[in-house]
């Protein structure tokens, strides 16, 4: 079956749609407890009026009812160890903030705790402001025996922000807590290159052909007693790690020497067979993203892919299943694409899920096979999505005509998001979008469009509504006249229905540009293709 991406509240999604013990690894990195708003930010190509850009989400938490929901569904999930956590901790920290934070996360955990096999890790990734609670947390849903490392990761270079009054050590650090459903889990050791001055120090002598090599001891570790072999080698009788056979072999094979007549044979042992050193718990080697960076999308909280690479890569084979419940811009999605994993995404927001849809459209090509669910397939659903969150509709209704969504509730003079686009002699400017989901439109919103454009200075606008427009709407796009550009005429101002989208049309407008960076192609062997061992745990 192919992979899925869900559009959703990721607890919902998880009870819904995945069954138990069906997931082989699980990374999650969830908005921190950092009381930050953190928005995208898409340059305007014209300059004209202000940037556009989107609140992807808003990690300012607040106690109310959803984190007192959270903690009746724990009490009554039979986990008394968590139960008993949750209570202490609300009566230590009080009904604040960071216990509505810890609330959600732990409902979550123990879903994802559920749909993992025995085989599976979960790798949580945090700050350290929470990393403490939530180890508690962990410890109470996977057992404490189950915690395997917490790994500190480097997330960013030195800086200081002495000048502006801080009072505290640089923080460059991430914490990524790992753990296992079982003793039995899923490993592959990933090992990183030896230090240069080790190597220089300790493989100083090479081949003719440039081949780096040490010489090893190769007696045996505590002689007799050990049940080590004693015989003659090279005129030298001594206790041998190896049996007399094994030892004639690798004499045949020139791989013992001895550097003067009398001295004890050594094992000459290659630095290039030599795996390198096993990779530890502090991360200090993957690259960090920053505006020079070629794999940068735009989006606030992106990961390296190397990092997502090596936690997919140590915890998981060909063809297992990787969920990612916080997905944002698909970074593990990614990976696990990349490295021939099957997957399973899930986000909150349109805004997250156009940008992993067209990620893994520009890495992998239209032949990437994946599944979007949760966002509108038809009329009826794009309806009933603009009378749920007519927000989120407007998201979703931009990306859907090649554009993308303006900042907050509230837009400007209904005004919901802009489209970038060629113009002469490949300049590249930027049109308006006024998305409308209820039924009640009329000229006046149209005139509105006419006067923000007129005032912007943009040359074109796209009205699109859920509803038929009316006769004096289409009157007041057709008085803004035509355009022409050197790939022909277009309406100024065009009205463009929900209608018309699931017709497969599209509104006529110049060539479009994406408002985000392209994700470069990604090279997968052959052997990184998703195998066909079964489907999805949906």
């Amino acid at each position: 079956m192919v992979n899925r991406l869900y559009y959703g509240d990721n607890l919902d999604v998880l009870r819904a749609h995945v069954r138990d013990e069906t997931v082989d690894l699980v990374y999650l990195d969830p908005p921190f407890n950092s009381n930050a708003t953190y928005n995208v930010l898409f340059k305007s190509a014209s300059g004209n009026g202000a940037d556009a850009s989107i609140e992807a989400f808003d990690d300012t938490w607040q106690w109310g009812p959803s984190a007192n929901n959270a903690l009746m569904d724990i009490a009554q999930s039979g986990n008394h160890k968590l139960h008993v956590l949750m209570q202490a901790m609300k009566t230590a920290i009080g009904e604040n903030a960071m216990m509505a934070y810890l609330s959600m996360m732990a409902v979550r955990l123990q879903e994802l705790h559920r749909v993992l096999k025995p085989t599976g890790s979960l790798y949580l990734h945090c700050d350290p402001t929470a990393s403490h609670y939530l180890k508690l947390v962990l410890d109470a849903v996977f057992g404490q025996e189950r915690f395997v490392n917490e790994i500190i990761w480097k997330r960013s270079h030195a800086h200081s922000d002495t000048k502006q009054g801080s009072k505290h050590y640089g923080r460059l650090s991430d914490t990524i807590l790992f753990y296992s459903k079982s003793n039995d889990r899923t490993w592959n050791p990933i090992f990183t290159p030896y230090d240069e001055s080790y190597v220089d120090r300790d493989y100083r002598r090479t081949e003719p052909d440039g081949r780096r090599y040490r010489l090893d001891n190769i007696q045996g570790p505590g002689g007799a007693d050990k049940g080590n072999p004693f015989y003659e080698v090279m005129g030298v009788s001594r206790h041998w790690r190896y049996s007399q056979k094994k030892m004639d072999e690798l004499i045949e094979a020139g791989r013992i020497v001895q550097t003067s007549p009398g001295t004890v044979p050594q094992y000459k042992r290659y630095l290039d067979e030599m795996p390198g050193i096993p990779l530890q718990n502090i991360w200090i080697d993957i690259p960090i993203i920053n505006n020079r960076s070629k794999e940068l999308l735009g989006y606030p909280t992106q990961k390296p892919i190397a990092l997502l690479e090596r936690i997919v890569s140590a915890s998981s084979n060909e063809g297992d299943v990787v969920l990612d419940p916080f997905c944002g811009c698909g970074t593990a999605v990614d990976a696990a694409q990349k490295l021939g994993r099957r997957w399973i995404g899930i986000d909150i927001t349109h805004l997250a899920i156009g940008m992993i849809e067209k990620r893994l459209r520009d890495g992998y090509g239209e032949a990437v096979e994946f599944e979007t669910v949760g966002v509108p397939k038809d009329w009826a659903s794009a309806k009933k999505l603009a009378v749920d969150d007519p927000h989120q509709f407007q998201h979703w209704a931009c990306w859907q005509v090649g554009g993308f969504p303006l900042t907050k509730k509230g837009g400007d003079k209904g005004i919901d998001g802009y489209f970038n686009y060629l113009s002469a002699g490949g300049a590249i400017e930027t049109g308006v979008i006024s998305v409308k989901a209820g039924d009640n439109v009329n000229p006046a919103m149209v005139r509105d469009v006419g006067r923000v454009m007129q005032r912007d200075g943009h040359k074109l606008g796209l009205f699109l509504c859920a509803a038929l427009p009316t006769k004096g709407m289409e009157a007041e796009a057709d008085s803004h006249g035509l355009v022409e550009t050197e790939f022909g005429r277009f309406p100024a101002l065009q009205i463009f229905t929900l209608s018309e989208l699931f017709q497969g049309k599209k509104p006529q407008l110049p060539p479009l540009l994406s408002p985000n960076k392209k994700a470069a192609r990604v090279e997968t062997r052959a052997t990184h293709k998703p195998g066909a061992q079964g489907g999805l745990p949906l």
